[in-house]
């Protein structure tokens, strides 16, 4: 699984906006937008911002494993 499919998932699944997430890891809406649709990537530093932040683990939040 592509870490951007599990990325808005999670997002959608918390009803957050690009924009309330963008803001966790500093990021503007466009900025996270970027990352969500590809043309940007995910620094290592917002991936673990956003797995604390939606209490998962790194293998998770990238596909490697469906246990959260």
């Amino acid at each position: 699984m592509n870490y951007r499919i599990r990325m808005r998932d999670l997002r959608e699944d918390n009803d957050l906006t690009q924009k309330e997430v963008g803001k966790i890891i500093n990021k503007s809406q466009q900025g996270y937008s970027h990352i969500e649709d590809g043309r940007a990537e995910l620094k290592i530093e917002d991936l673990i911002k956003l797995c604390n932040f939606y209490n998962v683990s790194a293998d998770y939040f990238i596909g490697l494993s469906d246990k959260k």
